[in-house]
This record gives C-alpha cells, sequence and structure tokens, in this order.
C-alpha cells in the first residue's frame, strides 16, 4: 500500500466547514424516524432560482449547434463585451473589454490572481470575518493570509486604521469582499477609497471580491470599486460571477476585470491551467445581458430584499440578533450567544467545537433546520456566530423561524 507524502501547502487547507455540516445533515435526515419533518437547509449560499429561460434555450441552442469547443483563453471576445457594456449601463463605469477576463468561476478568478501577483511569504491582509476560501487561495499561492479582527462598528470591514497598524514588510496587499460573505455588509465607500489610496501608495495590490454586487439593496453601497475616481478604480484587481445575481451556480462561469498590464500574465496561466472556461456556459451566459432576463434578475433581486427584510426581524424576536444590518447578498450573520446560553451548550473548546457550532447541531436535530457556525470564517469569536443564507424561498425561510421559535423562543 502506497503511503504519499502530502505537501504542505495542501495540508494547510482546513475542511470548508459548511460543507462538513452538510453531509453531517444529510445523514442525520437519512437516519431520521420516517415522517420526520423534511430539512430546511439554510445553510449554503445558493440562490433557490435556478438560470434565467433565455439562458437555458441559449445552452440548447449552443449544443444543438455544436458550440462545444475550446474557446479563447481570455473567453469569448462577445462574452466580454457584453460585461462590459453591463458596467456602463448598471454603474455608470466605463470598462474596456480588453481588462475583463472570462474564468471558470470566480474560485478561477481568484486563483489566478493569487498566483499572478502574490510570491511565497508574501503577507495578504483579510477582515475576520470573510469567506474561508478566499485566504486559502492565498495559502495556495504560498502567500499567508492575515486576518485582521473587524468589529459591528466598521460593517465587519477593513478599516484604514487596522491596515495601517498591521502593514509590514512582507505585506503585499488586501483582498476584501463587498458585499461580504458571511455578514451580507459592503465597505463604507468612503473608506474604501482612503484603503485603495494607502496600499496604492505602498505598492501593494487591491484584490475585491464583487461576486455579491448585483445583489445590492442600498444605492449608497451598491457601486464597483471599478468607478472610484482619480484612476483608482483601475488599480483594483475586482473578482466577479455568474453564481449569485445571474443565478448560475453549476455553471461555473466569473470574470477577473484587471489593469490592462496584468491581462497578458493571467493570459498565459490560463492558458496552462484551464485552457478556457466552459464554452456552453459563455455562450448561454451571453442572454443574461438581454433586457428580458435583466429584468428577471432585478426582480428575483427584490424577492431576495423582501426575505432579508423579513427574515432579520423575526431572528431578532426569538434571540438571535444580526449586529449590522446586511444591504446585499443574503446573509444574515447572527450573535447565538443568548441561544446557547439558553439551550446550556459548553464554550468554545480548543478543537474548535463548542458555542456555536454545537448550537448548529442542536438546531439541525431539534429543529431540523441546517445552518452553518462561525467556524468557517474566521478566528475573531467565531464561536458566538451561526450564518444564515436567507436564498431559500418565503416559505422555507417561515418554516425554519416557526420551528427556531419553538425551541429557542
Amino acid at each position: 500500500m502506497n503511503s504519499f507524502r502530502i505537501a504542505q501547502r495542501a495540508q494547510r487547507i482546513e475542511p470548508f466547514y459548511v460543507m462538513e455540516v452538510a453531509k453531517a445533515a444529510r445523514e442525520i435526515d437519512r437516519q431520521s424516524a420516517a415522517g420526520a419533518d423534511p430539512m430546511i437547509y439554510l445553510n449554503i449560499g445558493e440562490p433557490d432560482f435556478t438560470a434565467a429561460d433565455l439562458v437555458r434555450e441559449a445552452a440548447e441552442k449552443a449544443l444543438r449547434d455544436g458550440l462545444t469547443q475550446y474557446t479563447q483563453s481570455l473567453g469569448l471576445p462577445a462574452l466580454r463585451e457584453r460585461i462590459s457594456d453591463w458596467y456602463l449601463r448598471r454603474f455608470g463605469v466605463e470598462v474596456p473589454a480588453s481588462r475583463i477576463v472570462v474564468t471558470a468561476g470566480a474560485s478561477a478568478a481568484l486563483q489566478l490572481a493569487c498566483l499572478a501577483l502574490i510570491e511565497a511569504g508574501d503577507e495578504i491582509l483579510m477582515p475576520d470575518p470573510c469567506y474561508p476560501c478566499n485566504r486559502h487561495f492565498v495559502s495556495s499561492a504560498e502567500g499567508r493570509a492575515v486576518l485582521l479582527p473587524t468589529t459591528a462598528a466598521e460593517r465587519f470591514s477593513l478599516s484604514l486604521q487596522s491596515v495601517s497598524r498591521a502593514w509590514g514588510r512582507n505585506t503585499r496587499g488586501i483582498l476584501l469582499a463587498s458585499p461580504s460573505n458571511p455578514t451580507g455588509t459592503s465597505i463604507e465607500p468612503l473608506e474604501l477609497r482612503r484603503l485603495i489610496e494607502f496600499v496604492q501608495a505602498r505598492g501593494g495590490i487591491c484584490l475585491i471580491d464583487e461576486i455579491y454586487l448585483g445583489l445590492s439593496y442600498d444605492a449608497h453601497f451598491g457601486q464597483s470599486a471599478l468607478a472610484l475616481p482619480d484612476a483608482l478604480g483601475q488599480s483594483v484587481i475586482s473578482i466577479n460571477s455568474f453564481s449569485k445575481y445571474f443565478s448560475m451556480t453549476g455553471w461555473r462561469l466569473g470574470w477577473l476585470v484587471l489593469p490592462q498590464e496584468l491581462v497578458p500574465v493571467v493570459e498565459r496561466l490560463a492558458q496552462n491551467l484551464f485552457i478556457c472556461p466552459s464554452a456552453v456556459a459563455q455562450h448561454a451566459a451571453l442572454a443574461c445581458f438581454e433586457p428580458e432576463s435583466l429584468a428577471q434578475f432585478e426582480y428575483r433581486r427584490e424577492q431576495f430584499k423582501a426575505r432579508r427584510d423579513y427574515f432579520l426581524p423575526a431572528l431578532e424576536r426569538i434571540g438571535l440578533k444580526v449586529p449590522v444590518r446586511p444591504d446585499g447578498a443574503f446573509y444574515a450573520y447572527a450573535d447565538a450567544s443568548a441561544a446557547i446560553s439558553r439551550l446550556g451548550l459548553p464554550g468554545p473548546r480548543a478543537d474548535g467545537t463548542g458555542g456555536s457550532w454545537d448550537l448548529a447541531f442542536e438546531l439541525i436535530r431539534r429543529a431540523r433546520v441546517v445552518v452553518t457556525p462561525g467556524r468557517d470564517f474566521g478566528q475573531a469569536d467565531p464561536h458566538r456566530y451561526l450564518r444564515f443564507s436567507t436564498a431559500s424561498s418565503m416559505g422555507q425561510l417561515e418554516e425554519a423561524i416557526s420551528r427556531l421559535g419553538r425551541l429557542l423562543g
């Protein structure tokens, strides 16, 4: 039997706990007695809507027409043009198609950006809490993610004060998300500008995950960092995706907006690592920008907003306080301290269990509601928090609140 020596980079990658919890929930459900209430999954950030009608029709046509062969590594020129036009019409910012690289999901976009810009030992400053996979992309490029604790007063975002205090000899730049997963909060625009000015003055890089930008509910926050004035936006590396606003999660299609000089660098990497994104997904995504599709996405955005507006006060009523009202995405990051105490659960343990981890499993077993414990998202009090996804239907959310209320009320 082979004894494999596992690479250090692989050993540094922690489990994606949202997936681990989902696996455990499915096993608990499988072993449940007949007639048990169906499990409600509020743990994974996936819209309950699927691809728009015209997108599915375009995919079928691409298959019928045999449009299944390799595309250019940078993506279909027509798709890059459509994305460019969307930035102009939606956000009022001119982003030349030549700066847009279509990728195999936002994950590939982040991997390409990190491999292009991060050397071994480089440090990337990130907010705590944050989406766990982002820090692992840094680690896989032999960099080091440095998590800076944030507060509700800072909207759980990096601040100029925290970044300037943490900036050191090995700091390469910052990686942030706006709106954020797990909190659904965006960075205050003035603070974002100050951050980018600070980083740019030190020759650093600014990577901004904007995959939830299309799902913004507040015009004050719902603007791309690419629109920042005085050429600041042109230095930003923006990561985006067809998964969330466009409801194409399993199609694995995203994009990067890069400074022009980085495009050929990323192209070389993409040619070798991915060849190209899915041809069928790209041809289908062209239909995302048809007026009928865009109207469908905007209707869905309003549905997500209505779900947020119902779910947040409902959580508050049963003692799960949300410290900052999310202005985008479809998450509620709730302080579960009162619920942990009410159920008599233990505090955090050295192995990462206890606190909200144990609470999550109590909710699975006793309320049959699956949520994500804060353990996934950082090191600053993760045992206090639960992340709820409000991407499920209103009926599912109402039933979840009813069950949680019976347990915690």
